[in-house]
């Protein structure tokens, strides 16, 4: 299947750029494209792509913002939105993640790593820049402007744990069945399971509640 990605930054450049590097990706093509958040939000609820790539920083629109529109907590239908920037901010990452945002990306990340966080998005799954992923969700989890977590509807089995430690440090599926030694099939379902009693609607939205919750601790180094 092939993955029809909506791009959206204010520089051609960076968007020419971008469409270059993706279209010759296996499985990805670039449908459309935008210089603003509000044309990208517009595009996107016409199109709907299975991704969209959202710059931070836009005219109009941020695309803090335009993912809140199109991924955020009322949206009934939510797109996945991977957010990519030049700003490796925690207050940049910790906002879009909120807004809904299925990944989040540092615009020198390489061709290789982009394919991936696009192709991860599309399969609900999340992926998040190696240098921020542990560090931020640590971060926020210590000091940042969040509620109280809630509690899950039912007590964590002794796997959904496991999962839950190695969702938290930014491993992939694929990767989670390895380390577990588990099949994928084995990880869906678990990650599902986690979804339903934790109540939130994403792998980013696990890996938060993990740090808010203190299941997890530490740096991008920490072992789980």
């Amino acid at each position: 299947m092939t993955v029809r990605v909506v791009v959206a930054d204010d520089q051609e450049i960076v968007r020419t750029g971008l469409r270059m590097i993706l279209d010759v990706q296996p499985g990805i093509e670039v449908v459309g494209e935008a210089a603003d958040g509000r044309r990208a939000v517009d595009l996107a609820r016409r199109l709907r792509p299975d991704v969209c790539l959202f710059d931070i920083r836009m005219p109009d629109l941020d695309g803090i913002e335009a993912t809140r529109l199109l991924a955020g907590p009322t949206v009934a239908e939510p797109l996945a939105v991977v957010v990519i920037t030049t700003f490796d901010l925690d207050e940049y990452v910790y906002a879009a993640l909120r807004a809904g945002a299925r990944g989040f990306l540092l615009k020198d990340a390489g061709p290789a790593l982009l394919a991936q966080a696009v192709h991860a998005a599309a399969e609900g799954d999340a992926l998040i820049a190696p240098s921020v992923t542990a560090r931020l969700l640590s971060a926020f989890a210590d000091g940042g402007p969040s509620a109280p977590p809630v509690q899950p509807v039912e007590p964590l089995t002794e796997r959904e744990e496991q999962v839950l430690a190695t969702v938290a440090s930014g491993r992939t599926n694929g990767e989670i069945a390895d380390e577990l030694f588990i099949t994928l099939s084995t990880v869906k379902t678990h990650v599902a399971s986690l979804m339903a009693k934790l109540g939130v609607r994403n792998r980013v939205e696990i890996a938060i509640w993990a740090y808010e919750t203190n299941r997890v601790r530490g740096g991008p180094d920490r072992k789980y």
